[in-house]
């Protein structure tokens, strides 16, 4: 059997439009969307022509920002087909794609959109970035509590088809202030003559629209829903917030922590596509720093000159001591980020920390220093004692710093993703070649 991709790459080349357009309107916008992923420049716009109205809709939704891009630029002379797809858009995948884009072109694009449709584009736009008010969509579906279980499936029936989840009904007052949320099964099971308010429990989780999104990924984790009511200051329900926008945050803020672990200065959207220059500007400045940082480490060798023109066997060992230091500082780090970033650990914890990490980097450093020894027996069995004890006190060292620098950083009201591998590692070099040559010094008189 020909694989899916394979078929439509055929039909592309051959440019047989009409058996694509046939084709692609009777497989799903998961699929589409990697075929016009993967299509060359200037057909990805062609291939999306072809979609009808309602695949359209859904595969744009899917698509990344930078196709996105290309595709309504590519449509920005039909303007119908435009406006079209623009209104169609879900909202709070509408604001995402919007804030991608400069402000001028923003502005043009939010002219296509129908009166209703703009005044919601420009109320969400108008919450701070990175707000959940950015995430939150105003398509949903809520009930008042004296209702019956009739009355509500009624109300649904003229209302829901808008809606982007039907999991959910809210309650609210006649201020619209959220009393409560039930499940769809709820209403289902429930009699048709039951009334609305004797199903509430009146145990709401709910989002403020200020917080920041990392607010609602972990939310969304610890109350494992599909979607959660967004509410203001006063209570009053203005929107929803669902699983896929959550899942596309979660992600973001993985990569940029990893983009910040691997000392960049923001993140890199899709290396393919980034500009040779841009990605330049992120990565040098803290390759400069660091430079700078790691001139301490010369300084410190260089204060040693004596001592290793004494023993210079002492070098052959420097590079595995110092790496084997900074190792165990990334393998500390990463973990600690990750835990402050879940919330499994909290700021007042470090404490809790630091003992087991003292036993932890301990034995480490005495299996690290046994293997080191064995190289040493061989090689320089006249410093065996000065390697093997600076491994174990180099372990330690560099997996304490890289204990502690993200509650550091979490402490001065940085982002502990901050506290990057090469910052540990260059730290952790100076640590381990001052203890190594101190230690030598000590033994070598």
């Amino acid at each position: 059997m020909v694989d899916f991709k394979t078929r439509f790459e055929q039909l592309i080349e051959d440019k047989d439009w009409k058996e694509l357009k046939v084709e692609l309107n009777d497989i799903d916008p998961v699929q589409i969307t990697e075929i016009i992923e993967d299509a060359p420049d200037g057909d990805d716009v062609l291939i999306f022509r072809l979609l009808n109205r309602k695949l359209a809709k859904e595969t744009f939704q899917l698509l990344s920002h930078e196709t996105q891009e290309q595709i309504i630029e590519g449509l920005a002379r039909n303007v119908k087909k435009l406006s079209t797809l623009l209104n169609d858009i879900e909202p709070d995948d509408r604001t995402a794609f919007f804030e991608e884009l400069p402000g001028t072109i923003s502005q043009r694009l939010i002219q296509f959109l129908s009166p209703e449709e703009r005044n919601t584009t420009i109320r969400l736009l108008g919450y701070p970035e990175d707000s959940i008010g950015r995430l939150m969509t105003p398509e949903y579906v809520a009930v008042n509590p004296d209702h019956t279980i009739e009355q509500a499936f009624a109300h649904i029936r003229i209302y829901g088809k808008d809606s982007e989840t039907l999991n959910v009904i809210y309650i609210v007052d006649k201020e619209w202030k959220l009393l409560d949320d039930i499940r769809i099964k709820e209403l289902i099971l429930a009699d048709p003559g039951q009334k609305i308010e004797d199903l509430m429990d009146y145990r709401i989780v709910a989002l403020n629209v200020m917080d920041d999104q990392e607010t609602a990924v972990k939310a969304f984790q610890d109350y494992d829903r599909v979607a959660l009511p967004v509410i203001n200051s006063e209570g009053v329900l203005l929107g929803i917030v669902t699983f896929d926008d959550i899942m596309d945050v979660a992600e973001e803020e993985t990569t940029e922590d990893f983009h910040k672990f691997g000392s960049f200065q923001q993140s890199i959207a899709n290396p393919l596509k980034e500009k040779a220059l841009d990605v330049y500007k992120n990565r040098i400045v803290w390759l400069l720093a660091l430079v700078f940082v790691n001139i301490f480490s010369g300084a410190a060798i260089s204060s040693f000159e004596s001592i290793i023109q004494s023993v210079v066997s002492l070098v052959f060992f420097l590079p595995l001591l110092i790496d084997s230091g900074g190792n165990a500082g990334s393998q500390s780090a990463t973990l600690m980020i990750r835990a402050l970033a879940t919330g499994d650990v909290k700021l007042s914890d470090w404490y809790k920390l630091i003992g087991k990490e003292f036993i932890v980097s301990f034995l480490l450093g005495v299996t690290m220093a046994a293997g080191v020894a064995a190289i040493a027996s061989f090689r320089a069995p006249e410093i065996i004692y000065i390697v093997a004890l600076s491994m174990v006190l180099i372990v330690m060292t560099g997996s304490l710093i890289g204990l502690l620098l993200p509650f550091l950083f979490t402490k001065l009201r940085l982002d502990p993703a901050t506290a990057s591998a090469p910052l540990i590692t260059s730290i952790a070099d100076i640590c381990g070649v001052l203890i190594y040559f101190s230690i030598a010094m000590w033994f070598l008189g």
